[in-house]
């Protein structure tokens, strides 16, 4: 099992980390209980997929605010 990191708006894949234990699956879950379960996902493989944002998109962001706004601003 493994924890993914994929940029929410592009899809690329951040990065990727072994779990070490069955704890650290129920700490995710912990935050995934609230503002995080948006973010945080468990396929049925065990795998728990972050969504997160990458350096790309952070920068773009940064240079044009008003994607904020749209829910899907890369096409």
């Amino acid at each position: 099992m493994a924890i993914r990191y994929h940029c929410r708006h592009c899809e690329t894949e951040v990065g990727r980390l072994p779990f070490g234990s069955a704890g650290e699956v129920q700490a995710l879950h912990r935050l995934a209980d609230g503002e995080a379960e948006d973010f945080i996902t468990e396929g049925e493989d065990g795998e728990v997929t972050v969504r997160c944002i990458c350096e790309h998109c952070q920068e773009s962001l940064g240079q044009f605010p008003d994607y904020y706004a749209l829910q899907k601003w890369l096409q």
